[in-house]
């Protein structure tokens, strides 16, 4: 029993230290998002220890003590995600004007899946003004055409290869665009949206390539910067949404909030784990809403399966100039910028 444990440990001690290798190897990427997995597996391997064999020997003390330090930087990652952390968006007050609201849809609907009255019923039931669907492909685009009544307003680019994209808008949009901003298969879109108060607000929707076998984070790290950036740059309160391919705690998401100054309506609310829907054990958040410091939180939740392998994801969000004044937006320094040129560098140069 002792050597399993062992062996048990040293590998999780390992996936551990590899969160602080600032590779692109998608079999390092890879030991990014199962976090919480990792921080209870060193849990009951360091209990089982301690009760099994105590911490008597050097190398005994040495064993747990490692343990115990990967347990507590994993937990450190993990806590901004959990309820009991501060909250980095402020709930938006009862009262709040629905003119200056939006309710947002993002699924990633699988594009084998075939239960599209799933999805469809969800739609009826949340009401969203926006729709953000990814893995859509031709067959999704003709049973998408049903809300094309309800949501007029639309940017539809089918594909066949899990990168498809549909944004369905209630909400007039202006200057739509999809953009391959680093893959010439790897599309996302971009668009004004105007309020029901008439405000103009800034969307980008996102999917960029996972890491898998043979398959790098380059290009979905630059993809990610990219947009980072934009979000920045431009003078709309912007939001960015989709299937990220990439984990909430992860230091590229980390580096792209503090690049466009967005923030993240999970921390401190709960970790929406969206993907491996049909495995319990086995899931982390992938799909993310991110939004700059002018909107405040209505509703966040995590919808129902409709046959995919992530569920949905509705988020209501309320623009509210002065809630700037009172939360703190991530800040990039020097070197967070340096490093986002060279990502995105590299990015293009691996494309």
């Amino acid at each position: 029993m002792k050597p399993i444990l062992v062996a048990s440990g040293c590998l999780l001690i390992v996936l551990t230290l590899l969160s602080f290798v600032k590779s692109a190897r998608w079999w390092i990427r890879g030991a990014d998002f199962p976090r919480l997995q990792i921080a209870v597996a060193i849990a009951v391997v360091l209990c089982a220890y301690l009760l099994l064999y105590g911490g008597e020997g050097t190398w005994d003390v040495v064993f747990l003590i490692t343990l115990a330090s990967a347990l507590g930087y994993q937990g450190f990652r993990i806590f901004p995600y959990t309820i009991v952390a501060p909250r980095q968006v402020a709930k938006a007050p009862d009262d709040a004007d629905p003119a200056n609201s939006i309710r947002l849809l993002i699924a990633n609907v699988l594009m084998e899946n075939r239960k599209a009255q799933r999805f469809m019923a969800l739609v009826q039931e949340t009401r969203p003004d926006i729709i953000l669907a990814v893995e859509t492909d031709a067959w999704w685009d003709e049973r998408l055409r049903e809300l094309d009544d309800d949501y007029p307003h639309s940017i539809k680019q089918p594909q066949e290869n899990h990168y498809g994209m549909h944004l369905l808008s209630k909400l007039e949009l202006d200057s739509p665009e999809v953009r391959f901003l680093v893959e010439e298969d790897v599309p996302s879109v971009r668009a004004s949206v105007r309020l029901r108060s008439g405000r103009w607000i800034a969307f980008f929707g996102v999917h960029p390539r996972p890491p898998e076998p043979r398959t790098d984070t380059e290009e979905r790290d630059a993809e990610i910067l990219i947009v980072g950036r934009q979000v920045k740059a431009q003078n709309r309160p912007a939001i960015v949404a989709g299937d990220l391919n990439d984990v909430a705690w992860s230091h590229t998401t980390r580096l792209f909030q503090r690049i466009s100054g967005t923030l993240d309506p999970r921390r401190g609310r709960g970790m929406f784990s969206t993907f491996h829907a049909r495995y319990p054990l086995f899931r982390w958040p992938l799909d993310h809403i991110f939004h700059d410091a002018a909107y405040m939180l209505v509703r966040l939740q995590r919808l129902r399966d409709i046959g995919s392998d992530h569920f949905p994801v509705l988020a209501e969000l309320h623009y509210s100039p002065k809630a700037a004044k009172g939360q703190e937006v991530p800040e990039p320094d020097q070197g967070d910028r340096a490093e986002a040129g060279e990502k995105i560098a590299e990015g293009k140069a691996a494309d």
